[in-house]
């Protein structure tokens, strides 16, 4: 699996707790961001998708490990990999490193559904963007 898209985020005040290091639920926030990054690398912009295919993106599951702490003030980079591609869903590895240090990796399975909520196939042309960002060579084509 390789990386398909880096971004880097600053640890404010805000995302810390008490002691100063990064509260753990705030990964989640941090890998959220960087995947709306990737979609509008890719020219994929989410109001539109709703707009124009009445289509949405919806966290399903998400797990994550926990390895090192971040702190206030550290600049993180966050990665992004596409793991599968399927017809209504897409799976990412996320990590979250501070230099060559892994603090924390993820995996977000998100949904393609309709503005009611029920699952839809991912538009072919953003799956066609997906793939030609960097799909493994294994993933089944839509």
């Amino acid at each position: 699996m390789s990386i398909v898209f880096t971004w880097k985020v600053r640890v404010y005040y805000e995302d810390t707790d008490a002691g100063g290091i990064v509260y753990y639920a705030n990964y989640l926030k941090f890998f959220e961001r960087a995947r709306t990054e990737w979609l509008r690398s890719i020219a994929v912009n989410q109001r539109d998708l709703l707009k124009q295919h009445d289509a949405m993106f919806v966290v399903k599951n998400s797990s994550a490990d926990y390895h090192a702490p971040a702190r206030l003030d550290d600049v993180l980079e966050l990665t992004l990999a596409l793991e599968k591609l399927g017809r209504a869903s897409i799976t990412f590895v996320q990590q979250a490193w501070r230099g060559d240090k892994l603090l924390n990796t993820a995996r977000v399975t998100v949904a393609c559904v309709d503005a009611r909520l029920r699952p839809c196939a991912l538009p072919l042309d953003v799956a066609a963007r997906m793939r030609a960002a960097g799909m493994p060579a294994s993933t089944p084509a839509v």
